[in-house]
């Protein structure tokens, strides 16, 4: 069954689309990871426009960290007082994104731009998880990732930072330019790329803020939510690019297919899993590097309205 998208101005087969859904939001659950980066490549495979795909993509991003928010929050696990630096950070960058976004668009080249993005940073990604993965998998041996945990936090630059700020959650006395930076790079990849950014922003929390574990993913989720709340806004009223219809369908799709792969997790372990994600990146990249860079059979098509 075919359904319209009114602003992607196309019609697409309703099936696909929730299939898609399931299977990134399966993903999702398995290796516990937002799947934004996964999601906007395969709608672009679908022949949706990068741009819409990255708009309506960030809507995903809410639902999920609603959810996850909440769990966290009763539990004591989120740093409001952090995290409103962070988003005061996210909110800056978010504004400079769909400001660049708008300009991509305005020349014409967002639809080349973003999934040279996406190659780069899935190339990258599934390359390094790929053989560290290996070598974890060849050593069985080695230092837990506590033990080989860098303490960065503790640099002489990061010290010497001015405007320092005491947060008693975290039991940090941070300069508050660090996590100010660290949300305006989440706030530049959910208005350029669509993604939240968790796999970038959960290590800039522990190795470069020395926060503790246990309240980073409570706090990320935070910001990264109230982050893409606003961004989504930007991207409606300027860049015109968020379908609701499409989201709303990726959003229920996306739901059955997290519960789904939290289930199947436990069967996979960490090594393993790891690989079969990487493995996955490094596909998509290729593929987004073969469309953008290998000549096309047909330079010119002829379309008849």
């Amino acid at each position: 069954m075919q359904i319209y998208l009114p602003i992607a101005e196309m019609a697409v087969p309703v099936e696909s689309i929730l299939l898609l859904g399931v299977f990134v939001g399966f993903l999702s659950g398995v290796f516990g990871i937002g799947g934004g980066f996964l999601m906007t490549p395969f709608l672009i495979f679908m022949g949706l426009p990068p741009a819409i795909a990255v708009g309506t993509q960030a809507n995903q991003l809410v639902a999920g960290s609603l959810s996850g928010v909440l769990s966290h929050w009763r539990k004591g696990n989120v740093d409001f007082k952090l995290g409103g630096v962070m988003l005061a950070g996210s909110v800056t960058g978010s504004i400079i994104g769909v400001v660049v976004f708008r300009m991509l668009q305005y020349i014409g080249q967002i639809d080349l731009v973003i999934p040279i993005l996406y190659v780069i940073l899935l190339g990258s990604m599934g390359a390094m998880m790929f053989f560290e993965s290996l070598m974890v998998l060849i050593r069985h041996k080695g230092k837990s990732p506590a033990e080989e945990k860098p303490s960065l936090h503790h640099h002489p630059f990061f010290q010497a930072l001015p405007y320092k700020m005491r947060f008693p959650r975290s039991r940090l006395y941070v300069s508050a330019l660090l996590p100010a930076t660290i949300g305006f790079v989440g706030g530049l990849l959910v208005s350029i790329m669509g993604i939240g950014g968790g796999f970038l922003l959960v290590p800039a929390m522990i190795y470069i803020l020395g926060m503790p574990t246990l309240l980073v993913a409570g706090t990320s989720l935070f910001q990264i939510m109230l982050t893409t709340v606003f961004t989504t806004m930007l991207h409606a009223t300027a860049s015109h690019t968020v379908d609701m219809v499409l989201a709303a369908l990726l959003i229920i799709s996306g739901v059955i297919g997290v519960q789904i792969g939290v289930r199947v997790a436990k069967r996979i372990t960490g090594a393993w899993g790891r690989v079969l994600l990487a493995t996955m990146l490094l596909l998509v990249s290729f593929e987004l590097a073969g469309e953008l860079f290998i000549r096309p059979s047909d330079l010119y098509t002829a379309t008849i309205w």
